[in-house]
C-alpha cells in the first residue's frame, strides 16, 4: 500500500471539470485507489464518490493506492492535485 498527504492546488479546487480529469487519471492504474479527507474515504474512480468530498484548492487529503502500480498511480494523482502535469 502506498499513500501521501497531499494539499490541493488547483485554483478552483475539484469542481466538476477536475473532477473528471481526476477520475480519468485515477482509472489509469490497475491498483485500487481512494481519497481520504477526514473521515471520509471515495473510490478515486467514482465520479459521485470524488464530487461528495467537496473539495476546494489549500484542502489536504491523503491519496491512498494498493495494487501492482501504486506508488505511480499516488505519483501521477499527486501531480494533477498540485497543478502539475501527469
Amino acid at each position: 500500500m502506498a499513500s501521501k498527504n497531499i494539499r490541493i492546488n488547483l485554483e478552483n479546487g475539484l469542481e466538476a471539470r477536475p473532477v473528471a480529469l481526476l477520475v480519468q487519471e485515477a482509472s489509469k492504474y490497475e491498483s485500487t485507489v481512494y481519497i481520504q479527507s477526514g473521515d471520509k474515504k471515495v473510490n478515486a474512480k467514482s465520479i459521485m464518490g470524488m464530487m461528495s468530498l467537496g473539495l476546494d484548492n489549500g484542502e489536504d487529503l491523503v491519496v491512498i493506492a494498493e495494487g501492482s502500480d501504486e506508488q505511480l498511480a499516488v505519483d501521477n494523482i499527486e501531480k494533477f492535485l498540485t497543478g502539475q502535469t501527469a
